[in-house]
């Protein structure tokens, strides 16, 4: 592939998944894998743009402790994000499966198309931000819809942000959502 991967520094961040835990690896190897484990993604989603006939320039980074892969440019990209972006998820679970059949081991591998999940991550703070404001001024809980994992990462951590309030998730999948409560 001709695309570069570059690793950043950037604190890691808990998931609101659980996520199966692998041998302790030293900070070099592990970014090693992440690097391996985004050129085997990138390879993959190149490969399904091709049977597609789908433009799109494959971009890899190393974020938070996870491999990230975005796929940009093409006209019909938004058709693999589909609505809500459900194709998208489909399309993540799909390329880490694909990792970890090469690697053996689980990916936590973060795909973006078409900048969605980019576009959501924003519309999902200020949802956090504002309820959580709401819910300090009224002192009354807040029930949000149902979310995917992503989703509810994004909001826990804006609701953080906000003092006089803290934020859980209740429910089983695909129901599970972020409950907003005023601290005592």
């Amino acid at each position: 592939m001709s695309e570069t991967l570059q690793a950043t520094d950037v604190e890691a961040s808990s998931s609101d998944e659980a996520e199966p835990q692998s041998e302790p690896q030293s900070p070099g190897k592990t970014e090693d894998l992440l690097v391996q484990e985004g050129d085997i993604a990138g390879d993959y989603l190149e490969r399904l743009l091709d049977l597609l006939d789908y433009d799109g320039d494959i971009d890899l980074d190393v974020e938070g402790g996870r491999a990230v892969v975005s796929i940009d440019g093409g006209e019909d990209l938004s058709k693999l994000v589909g609505p809500r972006g459900n194709v998208l998820e489909s399309l993540q679970e799909l390329t880490r499966l694909a990792v970890q059949q090469e690697t053996g081991v689980r990916s936590r591998l973060m795909l973006d198309i078409a900048q969605w999940r980019a576009g959501r991550r924003a519309e999902l703070a200020e949802l956090g931000r504002t309820t959580a404001e709401k819910v300090a001024a009224s002192g009354e809980r807040a029930r949000l819809h149902p979310m995917t994992p992503f989703e509810r990462k994004v909001v826990h951590d804006a609701v953080a942000a906000v003092a006089g309030v803290h934020s859980e998730s209740e429910g089983e999948e695909p129901q599970r959502r972020v409950i907003v409560f005023p601290k005592p």
